[in-house]
């Protein structure tokens, strides 16, 4: 009997410890818009696995990425500090790439996942720091990283090469290469001339091949897929960002090329969203295992992408686009799917954003997480004790371009918006955000303008300064 019973207590253990340790795969879509998704009431373009993770789990309808463009998005999704008091706050050009990189003193939600035992992997788009910065994956908690460092390099989806690591992957796609911004000061892009490999599919066999390596024991992986972000190059040059191998369902439909690419770029995404999901199954990772899929912005505008999202309702008439702070440019679809915990069709009207998959993730592990977040764990609603689950009184981003603009969310309600002046919009009588009530609710507006100030820590690399047009 003696050794059964140890066989039974190995096997009592191993279980226990997978139970404590959810595997967790977040799936970051680029440039995906609140209305994209079949789920979320989109008519014309098809996401059945997508959809499949919101019937199997639960889906957000007030959730919040950390900023209305890429670099400073992902930094609050990665270190659960909002744009505020987080190190990237902004995309800036390539004589200045160490503002957009993160620094020793970062920690990221991959570093207290390894720290608790995951092995722990990033495929896709990184945008936080170069090759020979401390910005990079490898040294921010990741094991493994295969895909792009740079945003303008993650706009070509038929590259010269890729990152495994810290090595260059030779492709055998050709490029006829594009300075962006005056002299290349933004970095070079490219529109290619020899259409081989498409990067996403390389991506997606490296993710599933980082879950089949790691079956046995926690891991985490963050998936951070280019889809559907514009080829802006070639956009601006031929009038049309959509880059896919083909148009699929869409090819027949009386709709222009550019509107039919943007469809089957979301679509292929779905197939590898499907591709993800049967190798959890097939590996008898499916329960337990947290799948999360977001957007890290808004949709984009025709003028930069050549595709027009407005076609689609893309922000599901939500006001703007990418980089508003309006809630077409950074409210998103969030969706949560961990069979036998999370309760299958629910819907969450509970507001949240990016900077609480620190919090969440670090509960859910056991793991450890710095003292100075904005982060409040999801666990409570996930895991259907939304009695339990705390709010935030607040929610701050900030955006950096010509000039600087401010947003605050005060109480799940209240959006106030410093852009040139302060505007305040009733987001429960007034989602569309089209009448400013700034006029008529001082109060409001005296808390606004103390949030402004109290929720922003001041940054050499990122100063507010004055917005130069109208």
């Amino acid at each position: 009997m003696k050794p059964l019973l140890t066989i039974l207590f190995a096997l009592f253990c191993g279980q226990s410890f997978a139970a404590d340790k959810p595997n967790v795969i977040f799936i970051l879509a680029d440039d995906l818009g609140y209305g994209d998704l079949g789920c979320y009431g989109q008519k014309e373009i098809q996401t059945p696995h997508i959809d499949r993770l919101a019937a199997e789990g639960m889906k957000f309808t007030h959730f919040y990425a950390g900023a209305s463009v890429c670099a400073p998005s992902r930094c609050v999704l990665m270190t659960g500090k909002h744009g505020g008091h987080c190190r990237v706050r902004g995309n800036a050009p390539m004589a200045q790439r160490l503002k957009q990189s993160l620094t020793r003193d970062d920690v990221t939600v991959a570093a207290s996942l390894q720290q608790a035992g995951y092995a722990t992997a990033l495929v896709g788009k990184w945008g936080l720091g170069d090759h020979d910065t401390p910005g990079h994956p490898l040294a921010q908690g990741f094991n493994f990283f295969f895909g792009y460092l740079d945003q303008i390099h993650a706009h070509m989806y038929y590259p010269e090469w890729l990152w495994r690591n810290r090595e260059k992957i030779t492709l055998p796609n050709e490029v006829r290469s594009i300075p962006v911004g005056k002299d290349g000061a933004w970095g070079i892009g490219g529109i290619s001339t020899k259409k081989t490999v498409y990067s996403p599919k390389l991506m997606l066999d490296e993710a599933l091949a980082f879950i089949e390596q790691n079956k046995s024991r926690p891991f985490f992986l963050y998936f951070a897929t280019t889809i559907p972000h514009a080829n802006n190059e070639a956009a601006k040059e031929l009038g049309n960002g959509a880059e896919v191998p083909d148009l699929g369902l869409y090819k027949e439909k009386p709709w222009p090329e550019p509107e039919k690419g943007y469809a089957a770029m979301i679509s292929y995404l779905d197939t590898q969203v499907g591709a993800i999901l049967q190798r959890l199954k097939q590996l008898g990772l499916d329960d337990n295992t947290l799948v999360l899929f977001s957007s890290d912005n808004g949709p984009e505008s025709k003028q930069s992408a050549g595709y027009d999202t407005t076609f689609f309702k893309s922000a599901d008439g939500y006001r703007g686009f990418k980089r508003d702070h309006t809630d077409g440019g950074i409210r998103e679809p969030f969706i949560a799917r961990w069979p036998g915990k999370i309760k299958a069709g629910s819907v969450s009207g509970h507001v949240g954003y990016f900077g609480d998959f620190m919090a969440t993730a670090a509960e859910l592990a056991g793991a450890k997480t710095p003292a100075d977040l904005n982060s409040i764990s999801l666990a409570p609603t996930l895991l259907g004790r939304a009695n339990q689950q705390q709010k935030h009184e607040c929610l701050y981003w900030e955006y950096h371009s010509a000039g600087s603009s401010q947003a605050v969310l005060l109480d799940g309600r209240w959006k106030a918006l410093r852009n040139a002046s302060l505007e305040l919009y009733d987001l429960q009588a007034d989602p569309a955000e089209s009448n400013n009530v700034a006029g008529t609710h001082p109060d409001i507006v005296a808390r606004a303008e103390a949030r402004l100030k109290s929720e922003r820590e001041e940054n050499p690399n990122w100063p507010l300064r004055k917005v130069t047009k109208p």
